[in-house]
């Protein structure tokens, strides 16, 4: 069997860093973790072909090579995937699809014209399918109830990557959450019950990238890095000393939940580990929203207490914030700024709310029919409005929306917390790096960034120089973490252009020029037009 794996185009979006990733000479942040385990549980003897279209593009010898199509998506990279799905069936191609986007809504990959659909995870799921080959079945749908042992779960193919075009590396550790945030899809996609691979098993894909040759960051893609916290423990515990005998050629980011800050064992471990970043889905600092959503561990204790012990145990801290919640009070958005402002989050994600497919969230509002045609109206893009009717007019969210991400991200704002934030950093002593660039990126980075906001911009000219030398005199062991938030600000200035025009688009006017609100039924008339 030739099989063409083909991993989709992301939209622009808040996580795509485009102008980073140009002004570096990289294509994308982060390689496709899921497609490259698929790879590594297909059957030795096939030829397998790999390419990530958002690095390099296949070709039409690729397609005439392939016997078979297979592809791995998200709900954000839906027109890429639609149209692969099309084009292989015009060429005569049989198609394989899996992925988070078509386990959630299968029937849009069956109305594309896919052949199979390999659904949930691929370690129960994939033998399923080379049975049904090996039968000689030409279609088929292949669902598992139960969660994989991932301690079984093969190495990724990380050979098949085009490494050098990448900010960073991938690797999992653990999968599913022990909360129950209604508006969250991993708990539907991968459990409650947090299944964790063997430290020592772990430790064989960090030693695969090694000897490939990767040095830099690496992003732990973990939706809860710390949701088993013995296991988490134990891991740490036997990737210090890895991390020490290798010379340290790795520095670890992850996700994990805000009771992170709760563990100061944990703390002091993932620090000692090379860990100097971790996103936090905070959502908002409302109490009352949080409690309505099911959010009961950012409950415990004070948000921005949590967020300063974080960063005192060496760690930058990324984090998401969401608008729309039921029940959500005017004036949630400068809420949030002032939380971000307090707190300096460099890069806070500011999302409006949606409904994702089989959450608790998107049951309660189908029970109370609240939601919008899913056929019709876009979902995953951390700019688009609601797919439900919210419980506060929309105009207002939208307006709140534009307005936080239009100044968190102005230019002198977004450098001070990015300053502050890496000034906080504490527990450095011993830390060999923070933020790593690829092998020859760093210079070529560094350059960019000067001729940029030291040269061409005089509206932060001044401002960059003074926090650079106040870095470079009072503590230089972040200046690679500073240059690389200096770096992403490029994108960000971009993104909130393109956020603005978006939720414009939707709307039909720009939030910021109005001073008069459009009543609740002009907004969802214009937003069905939309």
């Amino acid at each position: 069997m030739k099989a063409l794996l083909l991993y989709p185009k992301f939209p622009q979006s808040f996580w795509s860093y485009d102008r980073f990733m140009e002004i570096a000479g990289l294509k994308a942040v982060l390689p496709p973790l899921g497609i490259l385990t698929v790879a590594a549980l297909l059957p030795q003897e096939w030829e397998i072909r790999f390419r990530d279209r958002n690095v390099t593009s296949e070709t039409e010898a690729d397609w005439e090579w392939c016997d078979l199509v297979i592809l791995s998506a998200m709900l954000v990279q839906k027109p890429d995937f639609h149209a692969l799905i099309q084009k292989a069936v015009r060429l005569g191609k049989k198609v394989a699809v899996g992925g988070p986007y078509p386990t959630s809504v299968p029937q849009d990959a069956l109305d594309s014209g896919a052949n199979y659909l390999i659904l949930d995870e691929g370690e129960l799921t994939i033998p399923q399918f080379l049975e049904a080959l090996n039968q000689g079945q030409t279609a088929g749908v292949f669902r598992s109830i139960d969660k994989p042992d991932v301690t079984l779960s093969p190495i990724p193919r990380f050979d098949l990557l085009q490494r050098d075009a990448y900010l960073m590396m991938a690797m999992q550790f653990s999968r599913g959450c022990p909360f129950n945030c209604e508006f969250c899809d991993i708990i539907s996609l991968y459990g409650r019950k947090p299944r964790t691979k063997e430290p020592t098993q772990a430790l064989a894909e960090l030693q695969t990238l090694y000897d490939l040759g990767w040095r830099g960051s690496l992003f732990i893609v973990d939706d809860n890095f710390i949701g088993n916290q013995r296991n988490v423990k134990r891991f740490l515990r036997e990737l210090i000393p890895w991390m020490q005998q290798h010379d340290y050629p790795f520095t670890f980011i992850t996700e994990a939940s805000v009771n992170l800050a709760e563990d100061n064992e944990l703390l002091e471990l993932m620090s000692e580990a090379g860990f100097y970043a971790v996103f936090l889905g905070i959502e908002t600092p409302d109490q009352d929203s949080l409690e309505v959503t099911r959010k009961v561990q950012n409950t415990r204790n004070p948000l921005a207490e949590a967020c300063r012990k974080i960063n005192e145990a060496g760690m930058l801290i990324y984090a998401g914030f969401i608008l729309g919640f039921d029940g959500e009070r005017t004036g949630a958005g400068e809420r949030i700024q002032a939380f971000v402002e307090e707190t300096n989050i460099p890069q806070p994600m500011l999302g409006i709310l949606q409904a994702l497919p089989n959450t608790a969230l998107w049951s309660r509002l189908k029970t109370e029919q609240r939601l919008f045609d899913s056929t019709s109206h876009p979902t995953g893009d951390q700019n688009t409005l609601m797919n439900f009717t919210p419980t506060r007019p929309i105009p207002e969210i939208a307006k709140e929306y534009v307005e936080a991400f239009w100044t968190m991200y102005e230019p002198a704002n977004y450098l001070k917390r990015s300053f502050e934030q890496c000034m906080r950093i504490g527990s450095l002593e011993g830390r060999k790096q923070t933020m790593q660039f690829p092998l020859g990126k760093g210079l070529r980075l560094v350059a960019q960034i000067i001729w940029r906001q030291g040269v061409r911009r005089p509206e932060i000219r001044r401002q960059f120089w003074q926090q650079l030398w106040t870095i470079l005199q009072k503590k230089p062991q972040v200046l690679n973490m500073y240059l690389g938030l200096c770096a992403a600000g490029e994108h960000f200035w971009e993104y909130r252009v393109l956020s603005r025009e978006r939720i414009t688009q939707q709307l039909g006017y720009d939030p910021l020029e109005v001073s008069v609100l459009p009543q609740p039924e002009e907004a969802m008339l214009a937003q069905s037009r939309f």
